[in-house]
């Protein structure tokens, strides 16, 4: 399903819906309803392997090991997002990681010198993580991302589940609190990304991200610039409660 072929009202209902009923729910329930009722096999999880990503891989294992996770390798992470992302995929025994990278012909002429994000970071975004993002979901129907609500701005209202003009998009974790995150992984003994100790409390490519104090946990993603998402994700319209 392309992102750009017409928003079907269907889909938006449907989405609605699914969103009013698992409002409250479980990840692990949602994640079940989604993998096992509303779309088997045509839905993936895309992960940054981030700070915040280990739960939800995790709960993610326990549903179904075999789910495909699409990792976008942008070419500029640190080399511990890597190693990481090595080491949770052989803990937690995940069997279809699908490592994806920009194409290396539009990098070649929009990004020659591989330094576009000093002057277009929204540019860059676009070369290395949204195109080739697209590409990979083009098989699916649905994916699964960990965007939560406490990471505030355009997330503050994030619904259960969404339409995002392309494809569904289901955010199990969208209500934990990071006392919730750091209790299911300390449950579960999962290890942090190793530059949370070293003030990362949001990690994305080294160029654009940086250590932060205070409450906002995105604070030091693009820090001064005034950009927020990397573009993968439309804003999503604030939640409403419905009866169905």
């Amino acid at each position: 399903m392309s992102a750009a072929a017409a928003v079907e009202p269907r889909d938006v209902s449907r989405a609605a819906a699914l969103a009013a009923e698992l409002e409250g729910a479980h990840p692990l329930e949602v994640l079940r309803t989604a993998v096992e009722r509303e779309f088997p096999g045509t839905l993936a999880l895309v992960s940054s392997f981030g700070a915040e990503s280990a739960t939800l891989l995790h709960m993610v294992a326990r549903v179904d090991r075999r789910l495909p996770v699409i990792f976008i390798d942008t070419d500029k992470h640190f080399p511990q997002t890597l190693d990481y992302r090595d080491a949770l995929v052989s803990r937690l025994k995940l069997t279809d990681v699908r490592i994806v990278k920009p194409e290396p012909n539009e990098l070649a002429k929009e990004d020659p010198k591989g330094d576009l994000w000093r002057a277009d970071p929204d540019a860059c975004c676009t070369i290395r993580k949204v195109r080739p993002n697209e590409r990979a979901l083009k098989e699916f129907e649905a994916w699964i991302s960990g965007r939560k609500r406490h990471h505030g701005g355009v997330r503050a209202h994030l619904p259960v589940v969404e339409h995002d003009g392309g494809r569904f998009k289901i955010n199990p974790l969208v209500a934990w609190t990071p006392k919730e995150i750091k209790a299911y992984m300390k449950t579960y003994d999962l290890p942090a990304h190793p530059l949370v100790a070293q003030g990362f409390p949001s990690i994305g490519c080294w160029p654009c991200t940086s250590p932060t104090e205070g409450t906002d946990a995105r604070a030091g993603r693009w820090a001064g610039s005034g950009k927020t998402e990397c573009g993968i994700h439309r804003a999503a319209p604030p939640l409403r409660r419905q009866a169905f």
